[in-house]
């Protein structure tokens, strides 16, 4: 064989395996649009039978990461390349990289138990693995939690699977602590009345339960109430700073002296008696 038919075969070869190529990319773009395609159709059929958003995220990851590793076969195939082979090979690695990441595979365990037992689902507000805020993802090995600051925090489901989970958002309404500290000389039978009166008032404070205050606790200043109003967790924040600003009205208005503090130094007299300093209004 003469130069000129190595030259021939090296070109048809060169022409046949450049064909493969663009047909394999070919093949993988419109395979990419098919799945994609597809997996829009499901996550619609998904949405009209009301499956929880949470389980059909889970399910498409699911199903997307599948169907690409089908393509690479087929595609590995198209090659000539022997795809029964490659799928024990690729059996053998799964098991390998399974023993490598354990933590991978207790991930998505844990994220097929959170959909299991459903502690939660997407929209709601919880506190899971130390973090706290509105779940807006579940995926496969993680779960996406926007915080109330406005910061993405993704989380390994076996951390939040394994710790507690608060959720706030699976009951009606929540209770919002907050405290109002008293003078000794005010009534505290009438400032109770008076708040009680102003809280009701706030927008978005539920009537039933009715807001609670009552004597919380002493200290040197006076009685503390404690003030809890109910309200939805969508309006938590809001009836959280209304409150705020209806103890300091309400207190305002009814002409209330400001709490004054006597602090409790042990020993300063050098023999261990503990020693009451007065306000400085007494002192002058």
């Amino acid at each position: 064989m003469d130069f000129k038919q190595i030259g021939e075969v090296a070109s048809s070869l060169l022409t046949l395996f450049g064909l493969k190529i663009l047909g394999a990319i070919a093949l993988w773009l419109i395979a990419q649009r098919l799945i994609d395609f597809g997996l829009k159709l499901l996550r619609r059929a998904f949405r009209s039978q009301q499956v929880d958003p949470t389980l059909i995220n889970y399910l498409l990851n699911i199903i997307g990461v599948t169907l690409r590793i089908v393509l690479i076969v087929a595609i590995l195939g198209f090659f000539g390349i022997e795809t029964t082979s490659f799928a024990a090979l690729l059996a053998a690695a799964g098991v390998a990289i399974g023993a490598a990441w354990g933590g991978l595979l207790a991930n998505f365990a844990a994220g097929a138990f959170l959909i299991v037992f459903r502690p939660f689902k997407v929209g709601d507000f919880i506190t899971a693995a130390g973090v706290t805020g509105t779940v807006t993802e579940m995926g496969l090995f993680t779960t996406n939690i926007n915080t109330p600051d406005n910061v993405l925090t993704i989380v390994a489901n076996n951390k939040i699977f394994a710790d507690n989970i608060q959720n706030y958002s699976a009951n009606p309404y929540r209770r919002v602590d907050l405290v109002a500290q008293l003078h000794h000389d005010v009534k505290h039978n009438e400032a109770i009345a008076l708040l009680k009166a102003k809280i009701s008032q706030i927008p978005n404070v539920l009537q039933n339960p009715a807001p609670d205050v009552e004597i919380l606790d002493f200290n040197f200043a006076g009685p503390v109430l404690a003030v809890r109003p109910y309200c939805n967790n969508d309006h938590y924040w809001q009836v959280y700073f209304d409150a705020n600003k209806a103890i300091r009205e309400t207190f305002g208005e009814a002409g209330y002296p400001a709490p004054e503090y006597r602090y409790a130094i042990s020993g300063s007299s050098g023999n261990g008696i503990n020693t009451v300093i007065p306000p400085l209004s007494e002192i002058t």
